[in-house]
């Protein structure tokens, strides 16, 4: 299966609602510091609106949740591997993204045979506090000619601008989250972020 080249990020599936009819089709639901059961009904409305828009749904963290609700796909963090069952994942079918920041995550990545590989951050970002800064452009290219045919998610401080640097230096797909989700008009910049991936 060919992922979309444009990987938006959200946190509730109420953005799924906005971001599907414009013709996503490749998603990650990353909800964080809920309680199980409300968990279970975000990620479930989640899966049921991906799929009847034909989407990719990518569950964050929660594999065992995406195990019970029949999801396809996971993706998991450094520190969420170190948790996860891989086997039970592969055993239940669903494909595996991985984020990776440095040599050292990069190797451990690839050991567990993902099904994409996510660098980051390609440029710095407001999401979240990291010891990474900034990885650039070049980190891009020397990832995505270490890991070969697998895909390359380029993610952190990403705009519409940017991401034809991203796609030169070698990236398969570009994610993002503030730039779409502070954005004052979300659906206009979904749509520019539509027109420069497609």
């Amino acid at each position: 299966m060919t992922l979309d080249r444009f990987y938006p990020i959200f946190d509730h599936p109420d953005w799924l609602e906005r971001a599907l009819p414009l013709g996503v089709k490749l998603v990650q639901m990353r909800i964080k510091d809920r309680p199980e059961d409300e968990l279970r009904a975000l990620l479930g409305r989640s899966r049921d609106l991906c799929r009847r828009a034909g989407a990719v749904l990518v569950v964050n963290d929660h594999w065992q949740l995406a195990i019970e609700l029949g999801c396809d796909w996971v993706h998991l963090g450094q520190e969420d591997v170190d948790e996860a069952d891989l086997g039970a994942i592969r055993r239940a079918g669903l494909k595996l993204g991985l984020s990776t920041h440095d040599e050292a995550e990069l190797e451990r990545a690839l050991s567990c045979n993902p099904d994409y590989v996510a660098l980051g951050p390609v440029w710095p970002t407001i999401l979240k506090q990291m010891r990474w800064h900034r990885q650039g452009t070049e980190r891009v290219t020397d990832w995505k000619r270490r890991i070969g045919d697998l895909p390359l998610v380029a993610i952190g401080g990403l705009s519409t601008a940017r991401a034809p640097e991203a796609f030169a230096a070698g990236a398969d797909i570009v994610s993002v989250v503030t730039d779409i989700t502070r954005n004052a008009e979300p659906e206009a910049r979904i749509r520019q972020w539509l027109e420069v991936t497609r």
